[in-house]
């Protein structure tokens, strides 16, 4: 079953992240009924303890983290910005570049993890002899990159799910539903 339309740019734009990476897809595999969220529920996953680690892999709270990191104090960079502009002076949507022929107000792009994991399920769907791409494809691709952000926020999670055993899973799901 095919992710609905929608729901990937809808989990990107409710974080207020500038692009879909392999961390909202893993969000929406949960959010779709099918292949993958059985496997992903029943290693462990809920969309509720991930949401909030996803929200934070990206976006205003990673990057207040990283400046802090580099030691500047971001609640009197905001205080001074909202003395000086007024109150929610950084609160505005990311304003996005457009060109010829691009992306219209509300369209998220894929980001590398994201392009890499859509890349990646194509070459699962054809290792498993598959003639299309669907969730389960989406979930092995994920898998295959332990250090990604999706897999590290499943890890964050407590779910221990390695690819070897998704695929065995994915495997005994799509026998199962056959």
């Amino acid at each position: 079953m095919p992710i609905p339309p929608g729901v990937v740019g809808g989990v990107g734009r409710e974080f207020r992240h500038a692009g879909i990476g392999s961390q909202h897809l893993l969000l929406s595999l949960l959010a779709t009924p099918s292949v993958a969220q059985r496997v992903l529920v029943g290693a462990g996953a809920d969309a509720a303890t991930l949401a909030p680690l996803v929200r934070d892999s990206a976006g205003p709270a990673a990057d207040a983290a990283a400046l802090r990191e580099l030691g500047i104090d971001v609640d009197e960079v905001r205080r001074r910005a909202e003395q000086s502009f007024g109150p929610g002076a950084l609160d505005g949507e990311p304003r996005r570049r457009r060109f010829l022929g691009g992306t219209g107000p509300g369209h998220l792009p894929f980001d590398s993890t994201g392009r890499e994991t859509l890349t990646d399920a194509l070459r699962v769907a054809i290792s498993l002899r598959h003639n299309y791409i669907g969730t389960e494809h989406l979930l092995l691709a994920i898998l295959d990159h332990p250090e990604g952000p999706a897999v590290r926020a499943l890890r964050a999670a407590g779910v221990d799910l390695d690819r070897e055993t998704a695929t065995g899973l994915v495997l005994a799901e799509i026998r199962r539903s056959a």
